[in-house]
């Protein structure tokens, strides 16, 4: 086999030479296509000077394009201890470059292994992330205390259906809950799809490739009651607000008047900032029956 350009050998030799066969449990489908990796990887921007953090790395391809692509660092968390030792080659060619991270994403920890702070650079996410825990992955992104985050940018692959739920404009089909807690916080777009075939195995689905931009001053909000609230619209979203705001225990009729939104309307027809006055009226009529309990 050739080796690649950057002198690594190829994919699919590292992975018949590590035993890396793409677990289920796991979520993995490996990216081995190589032009595509420079093409995510170029998605991700200028990359002199900062730090990306990639979840999932696998066999290391995107890896290997977020580095020669000149990303001053990559931290790549992996769970699969059989990637590890691949993933230990490129650092090996990398010098400096590369530090791997065995363990869960979920319970990953930026501020114990990246350095954050204008001083330290710009970091970025870039991941070809794990279907399975995808979602969860960006929730505990958008729900970074304090806002803005310690990331610029997350440049990120999910199942084409979940992308468009987080770019889902008011009054779409596919308008929810995680569109309007994502949308927020951060500006985010679809740069391109994916094909089945570009990876192995070949999932079900098309893939997507989204970029988030965190807002550096979303709209004045408790990120929890904007959650509680969505939660409530949402959750039974063929009905009329008048009637799913019930489940908050709160006079959803005053909520609605203080909202500024029509008591018929239902979840799918309300902006991003319908759902933050929302939250605030929530806010309010909570603190005024403190006071008045107190």
């Amino acid at each position: 086999m050739t080796p690649a350009p950057d002198g690594l050998p190829p994919l699919r030799e590292v992975i018949r030479r590590h035993g890396l066969i793409a677990k289920k449990s796991l979520g993995q489908n490996f990216l081995l296509d190589l032009n595509l990796a420079a093409r995510i990887g170029r998605a991700a921007g200028a990359l002199a000077g900062v730090t990306v953090l990639e979840i999932g790395a696998g066999p290391g391809g995107l890896t290997r394009a977020l580095l020669a692509h000149g990303a001053k660092r990559v931290v790549a968390v992996e769970r699969d201890q059989r990637a590890i030792a691949a993933l230990q080659e490129i650092a090996a060619a990398y010098p400096g470059r590369l530090d791997v991270v065995p363990g869960d994403a979920l319970s990953f920890d930026p501020g114990a292994h990246i350095d954050v702070g204008v001083d330290h650079g710009p970091v970025r996410i870039v991941a070809n992330l794990p279907y399975n825990v995808a979602t969860p992955l960006l929730v505990s992104w958008i729900s970074v205390e304090p806002w803005p985050p310690w990331y610029d940018a997350a440049i990120l692959m999910f199942q084409r259906e979940v992308a468009e739920r987080i770019v889902a404009a008011p009054g779409s089909k596919s308008y929810g809950r995680l569109s309007v807690l994502v949308q927020w916080r951060c500006e985010g777009r679809i740069l391109f799809d994916v094909n089945p075939s570009a990876f192995v195995p070949p999932p079900k689905v098309t893939s997507s490739l989204l970029r988030l931009v965190p807002r550096a001053e979303p709209l004045p909000c408790d990120r929890r009651l904007l959650e509680t609230v969505t939660q409530a619209a949402f959750g039974q979203r063929r009905k009329m607000l008048r009637q799913s705001l019930r489940s908050l225990g709160a006079d959803a009729s005053a909520l609605l008047l203080a909202a500024g939104l029509s008591p018929t309307a239902r979840a799918e027809d309300i902006p991003i900032d319908g759902f933050v006055s929302l939250a605030q009226a929530l806010a309010e009529q909570r603190s005024l029956r403190h006071d008045a309990g107190a």
